[in-house]
């Protein structure tokens, strides 16, 4: 386990990582739900956040409650919720490489005329074909949106392929730099705090990923607690 203390703050919020925090998928971590509950129990507030994209936010909540955790939807900080803010405040219409579990995050965005890119977590878009479209669109000189990069997840059968490499591909195909929406960005961790109402100095962050959650929260001085559950 890994901390940083900064000092002149009382610690007031808990922000914690989803998958490979406290669950695999449909597996919770042994002793994950006693742990929750009884961070819920205390006089912090706790918001979960999290860079899952592979499911809409409504899917997400299902899932940790089939597993058992107390744990309430408006609870919850997606990379989606991020990346659907921006796509709103930019007036967007972006081809969505996302899976078909995760695009009721995107619901009532308009799929005709496209003018950007979303990419997150989705393996069954990362064909040739799909990318090529991308690319095209990207060529045109329209924004990349990278729902975030990371490099690999935890599945129960180990470790797998992030969206990083293929958001990495059209980077380097077109020249474009992608805006990233999630976590280690300031922005994301931003975000979540204001709905906790209280600075960086008064939150610390647990997390299973070093540089998502660990280095991303110290970043804008948050402390950290790094879980060696799953990535480490």
């Amino acid at each position: 386990m890994t901390t940083r203390v900064v000092t002149g703050c009382r610690l007031k919020a808990v922000l914690v990582d989803l998958s490979g925090t406290i669950h695999v998928e449909d597996y919770a971590i042994p002793g994950a739900i006693q742990a929750i509950q009884r961070l819920k129990d205390s006089s912090l507030d706790v918001k979960f956040v999290t860079n899952t994209t592979k499911e809409s936010k409504n899917r997400l909540h299902e899932r940790i409650h089939r597993l058992g955790f107390n744990i309430q939807k408006n609870e919850i900080f997606t990379s989606l919720t991020a990346a659907r803010n921006l796509v709103d405040e930019q007036k967007l219409r972006p081809m969505l490489l996302l899976e078909d579990e995760a695009l009721e995050d995107f619901e009532g965005i308009s799929q005709e005329n496209l003018n950007s890119v979303v990419v997150g977590l989705a393996p069954g878009c990362f064909n040739y074909e799909k990318l090529n479209v991308a690319f095209r669109l990207l060529m045109q000189g329209y924004p990349l949106i990278a729902v975030h990069k990371a490099r690999y997840y935890k599945r129960p059968d180990g470790l797998a392929l992030g969206p990083g490499g293929f958001v990495s591909g059209l980077e380097f195909a077109t020249g474009t730099t992608a805006t990233i929406v999630g976590k280690p960005q300031e922005a994301f961790f931003l975000s979540a705090l204001k709905t906790v109402n209280c600075k960086p100095c008064e939150a610390v962050m647990i997390g299973d990923d070093l540089t998502d959650d660990v280095e991303g929260a110290n970043n804008i001085g948050m402390k950290s607690i790094l879980v060696k559950t799953a990535v480490h």
